[in-house]
């Protein structure tokens, strides 16, 4: 149908690429990873380079340009792309702002209504010290730029909290919210929004949701606690009123906006914004996703996202479970050898920090692996993704036994 061009390098990636390789003519992919190289044609370029990038469209011949990375959506990559007549997928580097600056991100949700937390932007440490005081423990202080998942510190620990405000320099102290957090993907062409199935993932590195935060250590969809109309009520909450604001101000939203809810005993607050699928939620909810990604998106690029029939989902659940390199999320144990069992129809491999070494596929990153099981339930999908991952060798891995468990 198309040819795509898809940037970057980790899990979800490599779950976007095995959906746009089923409704695609072509798929090529900059950088890349070993899992995505089976998938298309990798292409070794700095996906954060605008005029590589453009090259690198013209001379694929794409019709579309997929941004997975925050990064080369803050540097402008979607700019350039379509500034060189090339229709992309990804926010213009104005609107990507939403989560290349919390402060921004709080500013916009002030001005359209949208409910969040109560937040002070802190300069100084000084600033941050009377902000933790005034919200009180447990303490929520998040780097206001670009972190890679890592820039948020949830502790009830004073002295840390301050530390992680002067490690930072600029930071959002906002009030901690309780309970359940939710993750919506609206797909958006900056008038009209389409979500995807809520779902829900596991920030803490351990068990129970024990010790530090992590880039997520699992997640699932849908969710069967959820109220049924969850994904109508943050669309008219929350992505609508965002969109029309980003409107007003000239920057429209075209691309993915991630919304990270927290389901409180007030109401839905929103945690934080995301310009791009985020990982680990993104492989369960597309493994559900029934109608052909790629035109979707080319829909959103275009502009068309009203004339499409609404989305189709596969009956069941999709549970996924992130296999750790030891030492994550500090500084994690690279190089370690890994072997993969056989995808199947209900279970496979979504490969995010791998690379290889001497044909051998090792361990690259912090988060190496992503395992996706199906199921026509949660719990059939967990005994399937578990299953699934106990055929995986990596001594150097490790990963939590209880994603799947609502919490």
């Amino acid at each position: 149908m198309t040819t795509v061009l898809l940037l970057g390098f980790g899990g979800r990636e490599h779950a976007l690429g095995r959906a746009l390789a089923a409704s695609a003519e072509t798929l090529h992919v900059a950088p890349g990873n070993p899992g995505l190289a089976g998938l298309g044609t990798l292409h070794d370029i700095d996906a954060c380079d605008p005029e590589a990038v453009v090259a690198l469209a013209r001379q694929a011949g794409a019709d579309l340009v997929v941004v997975g990375p925050e990064a080369p959506l803050v540097a402008g990559v979607a700019d350039a792309v379509r500034e060189a007549g090339i229709d992309c997928f990804g926010p213009s580097a104005a609107a990507a702002r939403l989560e290349g600056s919390k402060a921004f991100a709080k500013d916009v949700m002030r001005a359209a209504g949208v409910p969040t937390a109560d937040a002070r932007v802190c300069e100084t440490p000084e600033q941050a010290a009377a902000a933790l005081d005034a919200f009180g423990p447990p303490y929520v202080v998040k780097n206001d730029g670009l972190a890679a998942g890592k820039g948020v510190v949830v502790t009830t620990d004073r002295d840390a909290a301050l530390a992680h405000a002067a490690a930072c320099g600029r930071v959002v102290v906002e009030e901690f919210l309780d309970g359940p957090e939710v993750s919506l993907f609206a797909v958006c062409d900056g008038t009209t929004a389409v979500p995807l199935l809520p779902a829900q993932d596991f920030k803490r590195v351990g068990d129970g949701d024990a010790g530090p935060n992590t880039g997520g250590m699992g997640a699932y969809c849908p969710l069967p606690w959820a109220p049924d109309d969850l994904a109508a009520e943050v669309m008219a909450q929350v992505v609508d009123p965002t969109l029309a604001e980003m409107r007003r101000r000239g920057t429209p939203f075209t691309g993915l906006l991630y919304a990270g809810l927290a389901l409180t005993s007030r109401g839905m607050r929103v945690v934080e914004f995301n310009a791009r699928f985020g990982d680990p939620e993104t492989q369960a909810v597309l493994a559900l996703l029934a109608t052909p990604l790629a035109p979707v998106l080319l829909a959103a690029a275009r502009g068309e996202l009203a004339e499409l029939p609404p989305l189709a989902w596969r009956d069941g659940a999709a549970v996924v479970v992130v296999e750790a390199a030891s030492g994550y999320p500090g500084t994690p144990v690279l190089g370690g050898s890994v072997e993969l069992p056989a995808d199947v129809s209900d279970a496979w491999t979504i490969q995010a920090g791998t690379g290889l070494a001497d044909g051998q596929l090792v361990a690259s990153g912090g988060r190496v692996l992503g395992v996706v099981g199906l199921g026509e339930d949660l719990e059939a999908a967990r005994e399937r993704a578990y299953a699934h991952l106990s055929q995986v060798r990596f001594p150097d891995g490790f990963h939590r036994t209880d994603i799947g468990v609502p919490h």
